[in-house]
């Protein structure tokens, strides 16, 4: 069979475009396709939610790609392996409690039940700002409501390109250490956020132990419309950091999952 360039390129636009159109108007958006960001997104879209994650960089997964400083394994606790197992992701136990799994089948496992699950993922995507509705001069209460979404190339390379809005019911920031997403809404606009100091508290320094107790405990709704997850809730609300220790990133995005969809069934 001869291959027809113009056809191969027709195809990938018809396609690409028909997804895209098809995410402007979503259940879920999440910005950050790292472990929580693809364990969320993959549990609300195996509930029958319409959920796009969108990741800034070519490649998803995270950190967890690299494990431990490029030692490519990472360690989950005994209390959350059932994630990546559920995922088809094997973990062998190393001493009581402490479990490890190859950190690019964990990736790939995740990424692949999200994917199966119905979950439409857009990498090399920028989320730029967010859309919000309600807030005025009579004390109506502001709500994330989408994303402004570029090009990353376009961002990179500092072009003066509109960018797109997608819609969304909710909003997962799940950014990681970054916080992306919740520095924009922030910076731009007079809100509070549900943290001690209605600010960004922001992430302190390794310990592990209390950084995983605390990312399940500080998961959850932010804002109306915003929710964090992962490691973009302890730098949110003040925690530490934990390092390749993933049982609390997973938890984190079944947690927030488990939120959401109470919360948009209860509406």
């Amino acid at each position: 069979m001869a291959l027809d360039e113009r056809l191969i390129s027709e195809a990938i636009l018809t396609r690409y475009f028909e997804k895209f159109r098809n995410c402007l108007d979503l259940d879920v958006a999440v910005v950050g396709g790292g472990p929580s960001g693809l364990t969320a997104s993959w549990l609300l879209a195996e509930q029958g939610f319409k959920v796009a994650l969108f990741e800034r960089k070519l490649s998803i997964g995270g950190g967890m790609w690299g494990g431990g400083m490029t030692f490519n394994e990472i360690v989950v606790q005994e209390g959350s392996k059932h994630v990546l197992e559920r995922a088809g992701v094997a973990t062998r136990q190393y001493q009581d409690e402490y479990y490890t799994a190859d950190a690019v089948a964990a990736t790939v496992g995740l990424a692949h039940a999200a994917c199966a699950a119905g979950v439409r993922i857009f990498n090399c995507l920028s989320v730029e700002d967010v859309v919000l509705r309600g807030a005025g001069p009579d004390g109506e209460v502001a709500r994330v409501t989408g994303l402004v979404v570029n090009s990353t190339p376009v961002e990179m390379t500092g072009l003066h390109v509109d960018p797109l809005t997608v819609f969304a019911k909710a909003t997962i920031e799940a950014t990681g250490h970054g916080l992306e997403v919740l520095k924009v809404l922030v910076r731009k606009n007079d809100v509070r956020l549900d943290t001690p100091s209605g600010g960004i508290e922001g992430e302190k320094s390794m310990w592990a132990d209390t950084a995983e107790e605390h990312t399940l405990m500080n998961t959850g709704r932010i804002f109306p419309g915003m929710y964090v997850t992962g490691m973009a809730a302890n730098a949110a609300k003040g925690s530490y950091r934990m390092g390749p220790v993933f049982g609390g990133m997973l938890l984190s995005g079944e947690k927030v999952a488990e939120q959401i969809a109470a919360e948009l069934r209860a509406k």
